[in-house]
């Protein structure tokens, strides 16, 4: 965990309640090749319920960023955590279906919403922009860190308890963030900044150029990273087929290297970050996007490939993937004012998750289309490769950043706690 600039301790604790918040995300993921037998599901009906959790987180962070901006970051976060612990619960208890999942999959994305964007706005609201890429680095890196979790207590569970179990034990992260988030915001300021008069939304954020290519780059980034984090352990649990494993053995090996590659996920954002702030935004954004874009081209291909050989590459993918997106974070809250950073967030977070959400379906379509029908797909590469132009289109929009305007100071002014 990461050390606090301030020496209060507080970025430490404000990311382990982070982690926990998150290490429900990949329960559903984790336990997929199971749940395609228990509730009789297609890969596209699989890719579904992935796509109503992108389309809810979606909505999710909407509504929080858009509520952060009038009531405050410190009082959404907080809201949102105890919504999170609820949610978690009652998808542990009651998800034994295809139908059943999907409600309650989805009410979880419904309620995260506001642990995340919030965090970020609280964080631009308490680090300068020289010390800000590394701890919104460190942000993103303990999200990271509640995936592998996530990914290894499922994989624990699964093949000895069953699903429910495993759902279970997931949900009690969020549970554990909610208290933890109470006492670590209890002396944290909720600023609203004042808008100033003349400054609107239509010019601050879609006439900004630069906010509107950091935009569009994150919404590529999300394709290409949500997509991938979906159909990941499925995949992995593929390869050990391949290779001889048993069914449940495949899994639970697909649930750990997966939490692995989430790891290298975790380095990726507590390094980028803190290195943007030195070589700036562009030059590692461009870097990332580039090599992540070609590992998603690759990686699909090498399903009966050796173990090292995947894990290799895995771990290449899972660094440049999530290594952007600090970046990209961090380089928003420098591009707008400070009153409508929520805002900004807000529409990122309806177009970004939104294209995240349909990458999983796009990607269960073609995994469909491209092998026989079944429930244990040998042909990866083609669904990989939609990945592949989300890669594309965020390498193109970091190399165009050059040519827009350069990020305005951070301006407006701070209204009153409260």
């Amino acid at each position: 965990m990461p050390r606090d600039p301030t020496g209060d301790g507080w970025l430490t604790s404000l990311c382990l309640s982070r982690t926990l918040m998150t290490s429900i995300f990949m329960a559903y993921a984790a336990s997929l090749p199971v749940l395609r037998g228990e509730w009789a599901m297609s890969a596209t009906a699989a890719g579904s319920v992935s796509t109503a959790f992108q389309l809810g987180y979606a909505f999710s962070l909407l509504l929080f960023s858009w509520l952060a901006d009038r009531v405050g970051a410190r009082r959404v976060f907080l809201g949102s955590s105890a919504l999170s612990a609820l949610a978690g619960l009652a998808f542990a208890a009651g998800a034994r279906s295809y139908a059943s999942g999907l409600v309650l999959w989805t009410l979880v994305a419904l309620s995260q919403g506001g642990t995340y964007t919030t965090a970020i706005m609280l964080l631009a609201d308490r680090y300068p922009p020289e010390r800000r890429g590394r701890a919104v680095g460190w942000l993103i890196a303990s999200s990271s860190l509640g995936y592998a979790l996530s990914l290894v207590v499922t994989g624990l569970v699964l093949p000895r308890a069953g699903y429910p179990l495993a759902f279970l034990a997931a949900a009690g992260g969020p549970l554990l963030g909610a208290m933890l988030a109470w006492p670590t915001l209890r002396g944290t300021p909720n600023v609203v900044h004042a808008r100033r008069a003349g400054v609107r939304f239509g010019t601050e954020v879609l006439g900004n150029a630069r906010a509107m290519r950091l935009i569009a780059g994150y919404t590529a980034h999300s394709w290409e990273l949500l997509g991938m984090w979906s159909w990941l352990p499925a995949f992995l649990a593929a390869s050990f087929r391949v290779s001889g494993r048993t069914a449940l053995r495949a899994v639970e090996l697909g649930a750990y290297l997966s939490a692995g590659f989430h790891m290298t996920g975790l380095v990726a954002s507590s390094s980028m970050g803190g290195l943007s702030d030195r070589l700036g935004r562009r030059a590692v954004l461009l870097g990332l996007a580039a090599v992540s874009a070609a590992c998603s081209f690759t990686f699909g291909w090498l399903v009966a490939w050796p173990a090292g050989v995947v894990v290799a590459v895995g771990a290449l993918y899972g660094f440049t993937a999530l290594g952007d997106s600090p970046v990209l974070s961090t380089a928003l809250t420098e591009a707008v004012d400070p009153a409508y950073l929520g805002a900004a967030l807000a529409l990122r977070s309806l177009v970004g998750f939104g294209a995240g959400a349909v990458a999983p379906l796009v990607f269960g379509a073609v995994l469909d289309l491209t092998n026989p029908p079944g429930l244990a797909p040998t042909v990866w590469g083609w669904a990989f490769t939609t990945l592949g132009l989300g890669g594309l289109v965020a390498t193109w929009c970091a190399w165009s950043l050059r040519g827009a305007p350069p990020a305005a100071p951070a301006r407006g002014a701070r209204a009153a706690a409260g």
